[in-house]
């Protein structure tokens, strides 16, 4: 993984789309988003071989724009699939306990200073940072934290990789990337668009 890869990184889940999830992905790939994770979460999520069919289908797009494919909380299945990366959240699996089945990079969300120093002692290949601002794409989202956060967790450990999430779109999108962040991470901005080219674009902070 290289930092790069951050810069638009596109989270989705088949409950998270207007049009057609492979649609929608299709789409966000061509437009230029630089890394996808499959997040399937909700109370229609898909599951068992429905599951894994449609990951496979996500990860073949991926692999057709060159665009990394990680897998949300789900060792088995980034394991079964060989996926390029894993994410994982404080309450999910350890890190350790998931780089000794995992092989790929793995991420982690972190919400303090202590949960990233530890997420960087145990080898994490980048920190998500957030909710930025207030979001509905997570039941169970925590207080945002605005932009200082990111500010000072970038300062004060320069070496991570570091993506901001949470609430983010194309019109408050300068100032989080203001804060040296690698890129940002979006679910509702893409998923939502109407022109989904233009809002890649918006989120990697150039001019249409």
């Amino acid at each position: 993984m290289k930092r790069s890869d951050l810069a638009v990184y596109f989270i989705m889940g088949t409950e998270n789309c207007v049009k057609a999830p492979l649609q929608t992905l299709e789409e966000a790939l061509a437009a230029g988003i630089t890394m996808f994770q499959l997040r399937e979460k909700g109370s229609y999520a898909l599951k068992g071989e429905a599951y894994i069919q449609f990951a496979r289908q996500c990860q073949a797009l991926c692999t057709q724009y060159n665009v990394p494919f990680v897998i949300n909380d789900d060792v088995a299945l980034a394991v079964l699939l060989e996926a390029d990366g894993l994410h994982i959240g404080q309450d999910d699996a350890q890190l350790q306990i998931a780089k000794a089945q995992f092989k790929g990079f793995i991420g982690v969300s972190v919400h303090t200073a202590d949960e990233m120093a530890t997420a960087i002692d145990g080898g994490c290949a980048y920190v998500g940072i957030g909710p930025i601002y207030a979001t509905s794409s997570k039941a169970d989202a925590k207080v945002p934290c605005h932009t200082a956060f990111p500010k000072a967790m970038h300062e004060q450990f320069p070496e991570c990789p570091i993506v901001a999430i949470g609430g983010i779109e194309a019109s408050n999108v300068a100032p989080v990337l203001a804060t040296g962040v690698d890129g940002v991470a979006v679910i509702s901005a893409i998923c939502h668009s109407s022109d989904i080219q233009q809002t890649v674009k918006q989120l990697k902070g150039e001019t249409i």
